[in-house]
């Protein structure tokens, strides 16, 4: 229980530094935020928990794969925000977008043998 309370004060804390520093300047926090810190502790923590290569290997692989079909969505939201969509709506459309796309890499990359 201690382990996964700190996970998620860490997680927590990489967050509010973002949006912190997104404040001040929205290139910084955009750059902090596309760090793969996230994955990375969870490959730690993964790793630290289990020790399996295979499992490790896994993860990182279906990590990569789930990264694409996320990328367009801040695409969209920019996009939308532009043309006046309100922010609840712009943020509800691209992680909508996401999802589809999260469903149609799964079943193209099956039909490549790649399992997620």
């Amino acid at each position: 229980m201690l382990a996964f309370v700190v996970r998620a004060a860490l997680s927590g804390v990489i967050v509010a530094l973002v949006a912190s520093i997104a404040r001040r300047s929205p290139a910084a926090g955009a750059l902090i935020a596309s760090l793969p810190l996230v994955s990375v502790l969870g490959m730690i923590w993964l790793w630290r928990d289990t020790g399996d290569r295979v499992r490790m290997a896994a993860h990182a692989e279906a990590t990569f794969w789930y990264v694409l079909p996320s990328l367009p969505m801040f695409l969209l939201i920019p996009a939308l925000l532009r043309h006046d969509v309100g922010f609840p709506l712009a943020l509800a459309a691209g992680c909508v977008l996401t999802m589809l796309l999260y469903l149609a890499t799964v079943a193209i990359a099956a039909r490549f043998g790649v399992t997620l």
